[in-house]
């Protein structure tokens, strides 16, 4: 784990694909998840997943938060968070709530912010412009 991530401090991570793990499929898991080897497929959860530096993984995410040190190529969403570590390289789109993005990441794709709800301003703008901002949601 990264010395200097206090979203992986915090987290406790219960299951981990090790270096000389190469797994293909569809990855679900509840709680937390560390790759440090190889994953293609799909992965799905509410959880914290966490891949580690020299990981590679070709698949499309979508978690409740992500920590990225390693290589992935697809799409990711992460409903709560996505921090990038200066190791981590994105080839694909993503889509999350909070980003944090460090020095040396390399990034290749879209992004786009998801938009909580609770925090619509509906007196700052139009009837129109509130339900076309409320239809990606």
């Amino acid at each position: 784990m990264a010395k200097n991530n206090d979203l992986i401090m915090k987290e406790k991570i219960k299951t981990t694909l090790g270096n000389q793990t190469n797994f293909q499929g569809t990855m679900r898991f509840r709680d937390s998840l560390k790759i440090d080897g190889s994953f293609q497929g799909e992965i799905i959860s509410k959880g914290f997943l966490y891949i580690e530096s020299g990981a590679v993984v070709k698949a499309n995410i979508k978690v409740g938060s992500i920590v990225i040190g390693g290589i992935v190529k697809g799409n990711i969403e992460a409903s709560e968070r996505l921090e990038m570590l200066s190791t981590g390289q994105v080839f694909g789109n993503i889509r999350t709530a909070k980003l944090k993005i460090a020095d040396g990441v390399v990034f290749d794709g879209k992004c786009e912010m998801i938009r909580n709800p609770d925090k619509i301003n509906i007196f700052s703008h139009s009837v129109e412009e509130i339900k076309q901002s409320t239809q990606s949601i």
